[in-house]
């Protein structure tokens, strides 16, 4: 519906516009400096857009192993569960410097359990709400897994 505000917008900027000639000649006032700028409409998620392809090898499950494509608003893409995948990034919400960015590395002072998750790796790239993003995953300790675990259903549950 917000596309079909916009593009009548237009349209009738467009009709204003072409009309504005002829009312100077009838009224002999300026012209308006048309088309106008149209203000962003709310809800328009072209500045905050998540575009994301994940890359996923070593799963252990053939079916996960891939490449997907991955649009929200709407969700869409290759992405097998477009629509949760997009709603787990909407519920981590935006990222921010408190730490809240899910692709965001681990720290490399961070202490980590030493356990193996197993040898799945993925690699996300793209935007999500107008960042890139460019992240690396594995399974490789206990804070990889946690990173891993908190991205699903963008990354696949593994074995």
């Amino acid at each position: 519906m917000l596309r079909r505000l916009a593009l009548t917008a237009v349209t009738s900027f467009a009709a204003l516009s072409a009309a504005a000639p002829a009312a100077t000649a009838a009224t002999g006032h300026l012209p308006l400096p048309l088309p106008l700028p149209v203000p962003a409409l709310q809800g328009d998620d072209s500045a905050g857009a998540t575009q994301l392809t994940v890359t996923v090898s070593d799963s252990g499950y053939r079916a996960a192993d891939g490449v997907y494509e991955l649009k929200c608003l709407p969700a869409g893409g290759s992405h097998p569960v477009a629509q949760q995948a997009c709603d787990r990034l909407a519920e981590l919400g935006e990222p921010t410097g408190d730490g809240r960015n899910p692709f965001r590395p681990v720290p490399a002072d961070t202490l980590c359990t030493q356990q193996f998750g197993g040898s799945a790796t993925a690699r996300v790239t793209g935007t999500w709400h107008g960042q890139r993003v460019d992240a690396a995953f594995d399974r490789s300790n206990g804070c990889e897994i946690a990173r891993w675990n908190n991205l699903r259903p963008v990354l696949p549950n593994v074995r």
